[in-house]
């Protein structure tokens, strides 16, 4: 015959829970047993063992207890509508955790930070916007960096989102091109040719002088995180090379 009611013991045999857990649930008014046994033992009906597995099914959805003993006093419908909701942030963690999955692989993998889809949807300012707004703090009130903001300014997001991105890719494929003759000398023809198609490229922004080549050069070979990002693409000092190799144009440039 079917037991009618459940002991403390009982319980915590069928769910795996502990007693202390159990106790604590009926401390706050969470699960309250319907009786007592003579002894004065708490005894769970089935509509409390069942009220039990929606508690602990709702803790496995990462919903507060507070939470859940509102959600019980509820109707199914408004239940419902309340765990549509959480089913809808518990998506949006998914995604992040996937993103944050995602950037681990690819920096275990041997990318720098500095490429990496990070800080998005938090608090934090995305990596690329970081770095803006540092060149902003560093070179905000030289000419070149007005010009810049002027250039940018004409544009709409849609047309500032389509330009970065394809100049992103294309810093990529130069850093590629200069890794694929990095045994030649950082002077030599085919390298400068490089190295003025990939000056040409910074068009779009600013009209580029030397003093603004040298600063990037610099920067590609001092700033920690510009150089790491770089060398990603080759065995050897990429950083270096590249270095080498603008401020050598630039030289020629200027006799």
């Amino acid at each position: 015959m079917r037991k009618q009611y459940y002991t403390v013991n009982d319980i915590t045999k069928i769910t795996g829970i502990t007693r202390r857990t159990l106790h604590y649930y009926d401390e706050i008014g969470l699960l309250k047993a319907t009786n007592l046994s003579p002894q004065g033992y708490r005894l769970y009906d089935m509509n409390d063992f069942e009220r039990l597995q929606i508690i602990l099914f709702l803790k496995e959805m990462d919903l507060p207890l507070k939470d859940i003993s509102s959600i019980l006093q509820l109707s199914k419908q408004e239940q419902n509508r309340i765990l549509k909701h959480h089913f809808e942030i518990l998506s949006k963690k998914q995604k992040k955790l996937e993103k944050m999955m995602s950037n681990l692989e690819r920096y275990l993998s041997g990318e720098e930070v500095f490429d990496l889809d990070i800080f998005e949807d938090t608090s934090v300012l995305p990596l690329k916007e970081q770095y803006k707004r540092e060149a902003k703090f560093v070179y905000g009130e030289t000419e070149k960096y007005k010009e810049y903001e002027r250039n940018i300014a004409k544009l709409t997001d849609e047309e500032k989102d389509r330009l970065f991105t394809t100049f992103d890719e294309d810093m990529k494929g130069f850093f590629k091109l200069f890794a694929c003759h990095i045994k030649e000398s950082p002077i030599s023809k085919k390298v400068q040719y490089i190295v003025k198609q990939w000056s040409e490229r910074f068009q779009g922004f600013i009209s580029c002088d030397n003093e603004i080549l040298i600063c990037i050069a610099n920067t590609y070979k001092f700033d920690n995180r510009f150089r790491k990002y770089i060398n990603q693409y080759s065995n050897e000092d990429l950083s270096d090379f590249i270095y080498q190799a603008i401020i050598y144009f630039c030289r020629e440039k200027g006799n």
